[in-house]
């Protein structure tokens, strides 16, 4: 698809705002924006279902990251190298910290695209098999080429990235416009050669450099119900997928195999009161992982207490307030996505009204609560009734986790502060502070109150993810990609 091909960006010529450095807010600019803009009058019925983003990752470096949407397809970009690399010399007479804002400054750019999964249908269920990206994740890889692990919603594959040379053979003794296969014009150019001198030995050359991606492994035939996530394992062999029901643990090198650890799937289905929405594991412990409920609960299990991890785990859960409560309650209370902080010390919980902190030794009640969705409390009937309610909207934690990422509606996304600061709102769009407000709780944009603006919940941001190590955001908006930096 061209519209990935090319990548619009705006340079900002003042140095980033570092928060960590200064302990202020950090202004958030735009950076880049990758396909179509739609403008506010625009609907997205007009959009194509396939090119809707699904599922977005950076990979470890932050050199570069990838889409997923609904078509099945996959879009790798990668980040810029800087056009002319600085001498010891002007290392030396550089300013601090110049070096890394030089990088900063680099773009991202389109690298490969492929088609990662396709429709299929299962026939003893008769049943449809969507090819939907629903995550995404990357994995490191040998001898300068990227790994990624990709699924729909019921298989799983691992797929090699690498640049692939394509050779042709040179150094002919016959020219271009003489070979075409007529005998008498080869004769008489063979003839023009006097002596074995004269003839050239034929060669192997370079002539393109490709990008390409190539499925390595295939995990299927393991999960009887719908995908929703899968995470890697700091121990880089070994990776979690997790559907409704089930959690499922794989070696990166055996696809024909898995070991389940959590099974919450009762004995009579009409018992079931929960499904397992999300899943994660522990950034830096291999043996620490965690996965959420629809019952607005989390749980944080060890492998090395059991082979089965339903029991003996930490439970992380706030009962609701009785004066919240209502006739959708157990919808809005269905975590949608949870994470943990790159130290692993926190947790971050989103549902559809609100995000929560998590401290991983507290399990009483959560550090922070953000009211995000407040403000449609009154509206949840007719969400209800358009399917709105059921969106998922997902959270992460930036490099050094003092901020939260999540969306929301209208195009807009949340950055939550975990230490107190200003909560900010921005728009997806080339002028990010348009809809900027004072107080970003339960008020929407523009600081007009929400209840008497129209919002459009067709223009949703449900996926967005931080730079691993800088202040770099990317915000998947219906089919198009924004990035933002500060």
């Amino acid at each position: 698809r061209q519209r990935w091909h090319r990548g619009e960006g705006l340079l900002s010529k003042l140095p980033l705002t570092m928060a960590a450095e200064s302990g202020t807010v950090p202004d958030w600019k735009f950076f880049q924006v990758f396909g179509e803009e739609q403008a506010d009058s625009a609907g997205v019925e007009e959009i194509q279902e396939a090119d809707l983003l699904s599922a977005l990752d950076f990979d470890e470096t932050g050199d570069y990251f990838a889409t997923g949407d609904r078509g099945g397809r996959i879009v790798v970009f990668e980040r810029a190298a800087a056009e002319k690399q600085p001498s010891s010399s002007d290392m030396n007479h550089r300013p601090k910290g110049a070096v890394s804002r030089a990088k900063s400054n680099a773009q991202y750019r389109f690298l490969t695209e492929f088609q990662s999964h396709e429709p299929e249908f299962d026939y003893l269920k008769s049943l449809e098999i969507e090819e939907k990206i629903n995550a995404i994740r990357w994995y490191r890889g040998s001898m300068g080429c990227k790994m990624l692990l990709s699924t729909n919603d019921k298989t799983i594959k691992l797929w090699k990235i690498y640049g692939k040379k394509i050779k042709a053979v040179s150094n002919m003794n016959l020219e271009p416009s003489q070979r075409n296969g007529c005998t008498g014009a080869a004769s008489a150019a063979l003839q023009q050669a006097r002596s074995a001198k004269d003839l050239r030995l034929p060669l192997m050359s370079t002539c393109e450099r490709v990008v390409t991606a190539t499925p390595k492994r295939r995990y299927s035939n393991a999960h009887a119900y719908h995908i929703n996530s899968i995470a890697i394992n700091s121990d880089g062999e070994s990776f979690m997928s997790c559907d409704d029901l089930r959690l499922n643990l794989w070696n990166l090198n055996v696809s024909n195999s898995c070991f389940n650890i959590v099974d919450v799937k009762p004995s009579n289905m009409e018992a079931l009161s929960k499904v397992i929405t999300s899943a994660d594991f522990h950034p830096s412990h291999c043996h620490t992982f965690l996965y959420s409920c629809s019952r607005g609960t989390v749980r944080l299990g060890d492998m090395r207490s059991a082979a089965l991890c339903d029991s003996s785990m930490k439970e992380f859960d706030e009962p609701e307030d009785p004066a919240n409560k209502s006739f959708f309650s157990e919808i809005t209370s269905s975590i949608s996505n949870a994470r943990f902080s790159r130290d692993g010390r926190y947790i971050v919980t989103r549902d559809y009204l609100t995000v929560r902190l998590w401290d991983v030794n507290m399990e009483s009640k959560p550090v922070k609560t953000f009211p995000i969705h407040d403000h449609l409390r009154p509206k949840l009937c007719d969400l209800y009734e358009k399917d709105c309610i059921f969106d998922k909207f997902e959270a992460c934690f930036n490099h050094d986790g003092q901020y939260i990422l999540s969306g929301s509606y209208q195009n807009s996304f949340h950055l939550l502060s975990c230490e107190g600061k200003q909560d900010l709102v921005l728009e997806a769009s080339q002028t990010p502070h348009r809809r900027r407000q004072q107080n970003a709780r339960g008020r929407f944009a523009g600081g007009v109150n929400a209840a008497a603006e129209p919002i459009d919940f067709s223009r949703r941001i449900l996926h967005a993810a931080f730079h691993p190590h800088q202040n770099l955001i990317a915000v998947a908006a219906t089919s198009t990609l924004y990035i933002f930096r500060a």
